[in-house]
């Protein structure tokens, strides 16, 4: 099961460097998929001064609420449906967001360099 993880998280990552490297002529977009209340990955790297799309899943049978009072953007994805939300452009530093509905464990950050 761990050797599933590993390969998963490493073709979520290639996943999202492919549709980051696609979207140059457009606007950068990046993959985030909420999986047993977690974020995958927990972690994005954009850009600063770009704005960006995030193309969030929830692979989970309950809603999940998007959040992050940095950014000032609050979304509710139901379960095993996706949203898009556009963010930036933004400075750099680290932006943290969570799952209202799990809060404990549902927790990411941007990272804009």
């Amino acid at each position: 099961m761990n050797r599933f993880r590993k390969i998963y998280r490493l073709a979520l990552a290639l996943f999202g460097m492919i549709s980051s490297m696609a979207a140059q002529a457009g606007r950068p977009v990046f993959l985030i998929e909420i999986r047993n209340h977690l974020f995958e990955p927990e972690q994005v790297v954009i850009p600063a001064n770009t704005r960006v799309k995030l193309v969030i899943y929830n692979r989970d049978p309950t809603p999940e609420e998007f959040e992050s009072y940095e950014m000032n953007r609050e979304k509710v994805i139901m379960g095993q449906h996706k949203t898009v939300i556009f963010v930036g452009p933004l400075t750099a530093g680290d932006y943290p967001f969570f799952g209202e509905f799990h809060p404990a464990t549902a927790l990411g950050k941007l990272v804009v360099e």
